[in-house]
């Protein structure tokens, strides 16, 4: 009976300091971005990211997003809960990391598609539909291209304009942003310019619910 003793307080032992290494990992992976946020704010908003929300709107959320990303996908929805739940409150900031192979291509059909006012209909579409183009962690463009077609987009206009320069250039500074920041993963996000103190909804929700207690 001591040995079972002995065993399961060395085992709960372990299992509290592995929770406390992890913790302060976290808690230094969230200090090394909020000096980063610090060191360069001007890499977490740039004015060519595309917003929804109010522009006087005192929360921001910043959301570097995958649309290959299955989490991304999952998401999606409860943001825009969670935005409609303080309406005029806050504001969405849409910024790229196009992670899977193949996902930068329908980033820049997203972006030429947004220079025909179709681009929440075609993110919404298309992380909708992610079984469809997306298949072993990679992203099939030829397999997107219809599905943003069905939602109001001129497809040769929008073959067109994703060979624009300025397009692709800003699509490359929100991957080099990205990096900046040290995002690694998606969906990412910045509240007010404050990383999440760990990942998931419940985070995102009370960060959101404090910054707008603040604003009031």
């Amino acid at each position: 009976m001591n040995r079972k003793w002995v065993f399961g307080g060395a085992l709960l032992a372990l299992v509290l300091a592995f929770v406390a290494a992890m913790q302060f990992v976290s808690q230094r992976q969230v200090a090394e971005t909020q000096q980063r946020v610090a060191a360069s704010r001007s890499s977490l908003e740039r004015a060519h990211a595309p917003r929804v929300g109010p522009a006087a709107a005192p929360v921001v959320i910043v959301e570097f997003l995958d649309p290959a990303c299955g989490t991304c996908a999952a998401f999606y929805p409860m943001v825009k809960s969670l935005m409609a739940r303080y309406p005029g409150q806050v504001q969405l900031v849409l910024r790229y990391a196009p992670f899977h192979p193949g996902s930068d291509s329908v980033v820049a059909m997203l972006e030429a598609a947004r220079r025909q006012d179709r681009l929440w209909p075609a993110l919404e579409a298309l992380l909708a539909t992610q079984d469809i183009w997306t298949r072993n962690h990679q992203a099939l463009p030829s397999e997107a291209l219809p599905l943003i077609e069905q939602v109001g987009v001129d497809i040769n206009r929008l073959s067109f304009d994703m060979t624009d320069a300025a397009l692709r250039s800003a699509i490359e500074q929100d991957i080099a942003d990205a990096r900046t920041l040290g995002v690694t993963q998606t969906p990412e996000f910045f509240v007010n310019g404050e990383p999440l103190p760990s990942f998931g909804f419940e985070q995102l929700e009370a960060l959101v619910a404090a910054a707008v207690a603040r604003s009031r």
